[in-house]
């Protein structure tokens, strides 16, 4: 059973993550999963831009590739970091549901505190959204230019982290859904949907990219890993 507010979860095997995803207890829940899988994304970018810097193939690209592995490796980084964190925000929520007063004064303070703990819980599903969504920008960047023997994984990559800002958003949805300012949670939404949508065409168009390259072009490996 998962220590609630003590156990640091990215140091934990990837077996024993995925088994406590998969407990009765709400955490690990979405938001932390939407990391893990957008941190895993942007590996994939860190790894193709790895493999392109450094070849004379590619000497052309060599210092956009050197600024790009930076930033991606720091998306990468800051990705694991919101793991923990939905878990930090999301628990003073859970244990909001479950207080219960018989005192009306009790219970209000009760649901206030909940309407507080609501925003806070969506802070980090955007953090993924934004983040995912920057990844997935510079993945076309790598599929484009970087080293073609590994563009799956910048198709990879983009399909990930994709996927990663959608799980984020059901978990923005379901908190703006409660909240009472309608007019904040209708700004939340806003935001997250307007980058679910653009940010997906982009990994879309990626993903086409990428299988029509593989499909259609003859990819000579050489040195070139």
């Amino acid at each position: 059973m998962k220590d609630i507010g003590a156990m640091i979860y990215t140091e934990k095997s990837c077996k024993d993550f995925v088994s406590c995803v998969g407990s009765v207890e709400p955490i690990p829940g979405g938001g932390s999963v939407a990391a893990y899988v957008g941190a895993l994304g942007a590996a994939l970018s860190t790894m193709v831009a790895s493999l392109t810097v450094g070849k004379k193939k590619f000497i052309a690209v060599e210092a956009e590739m050197e600024k790009n592995i930076q930033e991606i490796y720091k998306i990468q980084n800051e990705l694991m970091e919101l793991v923990q964190q939905d878990i930090d925000n999301f628990e003073p929520l859970a244990k909001l549901y479950k207080m219960k007063s018989k005192d009306p004064e009790e219970n209000k303070k009760i649901s206030e505190a909940k309407q507080k703990a609501l925003y806070d819980a969506c802070l980090v599903p955007m953090e993924i959204i934004r983040k995912c969504g920057r990844a997935i920008e510079l993945s076309q960047e790598f599929a484009v230019k970087g080293n073609k023997v590994v563009i799956a994984d910048s198709g990879s990559s983009a399909v990930l982290c994709k996927a990663a800002m959608q799980a984020a958003s059901f978990n923005i949805y379901i908190n703006t859904n409660m909240m009472k300012d309608k007019e904040l949670a209708n700004k939340i939404n806003g935001e997250c949907t307007q980058r679910i949508i653009y940010y997906g065409a982009l990994a879309d168009s990626v993903f086409g990219y990428t299988t029509n390259t593989l499909i259609n072009t003859v990819i000579e490996t050489g040195n070139a890993i």
